[in-house]
C-alpha cells in the first residue's frame, strides 16, 4: 500500500500531497492521521516558511471516507466521539500551523476536502475545480467545517453552501471568497509557488505567524478581550528577531527587507 501522504521539501517550501488518487484522495483515518502529524510539526524550526497542500490525480479530495463511516454505523457513542475528535484535531492543526499554508485545488473538492482547503490561509484553484459541501445530502452535518468557514464567507453564503448544496465552479468560488486565485490547470503548482514566494519575500515569517494567531483568536470575543489579546500579541512581536531586523533595516535603507533572501 502506498503512503497516504507524500512530503516533499524544497528550500523554504514543503508540499504535502494527498496520495490516494484511485479514491479521489478520500479522507481516510490513515490520511487524516498523517496530515495531523505533519501540520503539527514545527516546520518553521526546520527552515520551512510555507506549506503547500495538494492532491494527487484529477481531484483534490472527495471528503470523508464513507466506507469508514459505514463501518462506524453500529459503533458506540464513544467511538463516534473519538473519530470526530480526530477530525477536529486535523482541522485545528491546519488552522494553528504558524507557517503560511496554501491549498492547491483541482477537480472535485467535496465536504471534508473543502474543509482541508478552506482551513488554509490561501486557496489557489485550477479552472476545473468544483466545490461542494455535500453533508446534508447524506444526512450528515458539516459541523466542524462550519466553525471556520465564517472566517472566509458571510453568513448568507455559508447558509447557502451548507443547506442548499450544489457544486460551485471555480469562477463562482472566487466571487464568493471561497478561493483566492483561479488559474489554468497546468499552472496550478507554479501559481501556488509564485504566490508563496511573493508573500514570503514581502513578509516576515514571525509576523505572518503572529498575524495568523490574531486573526484566529480574536473572532467572536468581546471588544475588551479582543483588544487585550491584540495588545499582548503586539507587545510580543516587538521583541522578535524579525521585528528588530525589520525596523533596523528600514531605518538604515528606508526600504523593507526582502524576507526570502
Amino acid at each position: 500500500m502506498s503512503e497516504p501522504l507524500l512530503v516533499e521539501v524544497a528550500g523554504d517550501l514543503v508540499r504535502l500531497t494527498l496520495n490516494d488518487s484511485q479514491r479521489a484522495n478520500a479522507l481516510s483515518p490513515q490520511l487524516a492521521a498523517a496530515l495531523t502529524r505533519e501540520f503539527r510539526r514545527d516546520w518553521r524550526a526546520e527552515g520551512v516558511r510555507a506549506i503547500l497542500l495538494a492532491g494527487a490525480g484529477r481531484h483534490f479530495c472527495a471528503g470523508a471516507d464513507l466506507e469508514n463511516l459505514r463501518r462506524l454505523a453500529d459503533a458506540t457513542p464513544l467511538d463516534h466521539r473519538l473519530d470526530s475528535q480526530r477530525l477536529r484535531d486535523l482541522f485545528e492543526a491546519i488552522l494553528r500551523q504558524p507557517a503560511l499554508t496554501i491549498a492547491e485545488v483541482q477537480g472535485s473538492c467535496v465536504a471534508g476536502g473543502c474543509g482541508l482547503a478552506t482551513a488554509c490561509d490561501f486557496v489557489v484553484a485550477a479552472e476545473d475545480a468544483r466545490f461542494l459541501y455535500s453533508e446534508v445530502r447524506i444526512g450528515f452535518v458539516a459541523a466542524l467545517v462550519a466553525t471556520f468557514l465564517t472566517l472566509r464567507l458571510r453568513g448568507r453564503e455559508v447558509r447557502e453552501l451548507l443547506l442548499f448544496p450544489e457544486f460551485v465552479d471555480a469562477p463562482r468560488a472566487l466571487e464568493l471568497g471561497l478561493v483566492d486565485r483561479v488559474v489554468p490547470v497546468d499552472r496550478l503548482r507554479p501559481a501556488a509557488e509564485e504566490l508563496a514566494g511573493r508573500i514570503l519575500a514581502n513578509g516576515s515569517s514571525e509576523s505572518i505567524a503572529l498575524t495568523k494567531q490574531v486573526l484566529l483568536e480574536v473572532v467572536g470575543r468581546g471588544l475588551d478581550e479582543r483588544l487585550d489579546l491584540a495588545a499582548a500579541l503586539n507587545a510580543a512581536s516587538r521583541s522578535t528577531p524579525d521585528c528588530r531586523h525589520g525596523v533596523a533595516h528600514f531605518l538604515e535603507t528606508k526600504t523593507p527587507p526582502r524576507w526570502r533572501e
